[in-house]
């Protein structure tokens, strides 16, 4: 082997993505019935979606196994040299196979076809020949066959790795819409991720509640206001109307403005320097929302209220970025 360190690099690079690119678009054409067929046998399957491949078909197996489990369809990948070894007690009568090989005669494939069948396991091929060992065992096959692999030497897979990752990619996203699969739904299944967060936290989640509320009764000094906001250090206080009702809020900013206004703040009154009303949230609304409310207003902190107009928490900018809602 000799190293030629004049090569083109991006010649190469170019060539490999134009070819790639052509694999997938050849893909195209050849979403027919089976296609549908392999669609419906999953939307109808009462277990999970067990995936298997060898070699660099089981990296993609695996990839489309985890797309299809984080959008709707449950599934996952299984090895098949470890499934003729015992792991095969994984699947159920229930379950559903989706088996990728290239050739359609990978020898670790194809010994598990008659296991599939005695079970009565439905299974999904996914090959570069309609007329393998594998497509003939499928319920329904489906074509990923390249002109020619990216490599130069037509043998490493790459081409034909790429049009199964984006074929696969097409039966998963193909399966969301027709699951009516929406944003809430992913980030169920993501946690921990920032979409995730985002979709699943709310306002409820992040507030400052009970005894951490900083309020006053309307009428008050504003000396026992200010003494509140110091207390519960979270820059500002409610006002309270006689009811319970949020009458409106004082904030720091507040404070310095009442300053240039009054010499004397001793028989200051909380209602003549509050802002009325305020910004307010309900507590079930998406954290995400209220960043946006708060991005909209240039404010940091907003109240949540109940139903009847009461304040039962408060919300600043730096819990939801804690939170990683930002």
């Amino acid at each position: 082997m000799t190293i030629n360190s004049d090569h083109d690099f991006r010649a190469s690079a170019r060539r490999t993505l134009i070819l790639e690119q052509t694999a997938i678009g050849d893909l195209i054409p050849k979403l027919g019935d089976e296609f549908d067929h392999a669609c419906r046998l999953i939307l109808t399957c009462k277990g999970r979606v067990v995936v298997t491949g060898m070699g660099k078909s089981g990296h993609i197996g695996r990839k489309i196994a985890a797309t299809l489990a984080s959008t709707g369809t449950p599934a996952f990948y299984i090895h098949p040299g470890e499934a003729s070894h015992g792991d095969l007690g994984m699947l159920t009568h229930d379950d559903l196979v989706i088996a990728l090989s290239n050739s359609g005669e990978t020898a670790e494939i194809t010994a598990l076809l008659p296991w599939l069948k005695r079970m009565g396991i439905c299974l999904i091929s996914m090959s570069g020949r309609d007329d393998s060992t594998l497509a003939r065992y499928a319920d329904a096959h489906l074509d990923a066959s390249v002109e020619k692999e990216a490599c130069p030497l037509n043998l490493a897979p790459t081409s034909s790795t790429t049009a199964a990752l984006a074929l696969g990619d097409a039966l998963a996203i193909a399966l969301l819409e027709a699951r009516g699969f929406s944003a809430e739904d992913f980030a169920l299944s993501h946690p921990g991720g920032t979409l995730g967060r985002r979709l699943l936290i709310k306002v409820e989640d992040v507030m400052h509640g009970g005894l951490q509320l900083p309020s006053v009764p309307a009428g008050s000094p504003l000396r026992d206001a200010l003494l509140e906001i110091t207390r519960k250090g979270l820059g500002f206080t409610c006002v309270l109307s006689p009811d319970g009702r949020l009458a409106g809020i004082y904030t720091d900013g507040d404070l310095r403005r009442t300053l240039d206004n009054y010499g004397d703040l001793r028989h200051v009154r909380i209602d003549d320097v509050m802002t009325p009303g305020g910004r307010t949230v309900p507590p079930d609304m998406l954290a995400a929302e209220a960043v946006r409310i708060m991005e909209q207003h240039r404010i940091t902190a907003l109240v949540v209220i109940d139903d009847e107009y009461h304040p039962i928490g408060a919300l600043k900018m730096q819990d939801l970025l804690t939170s990683g809602v930002i």
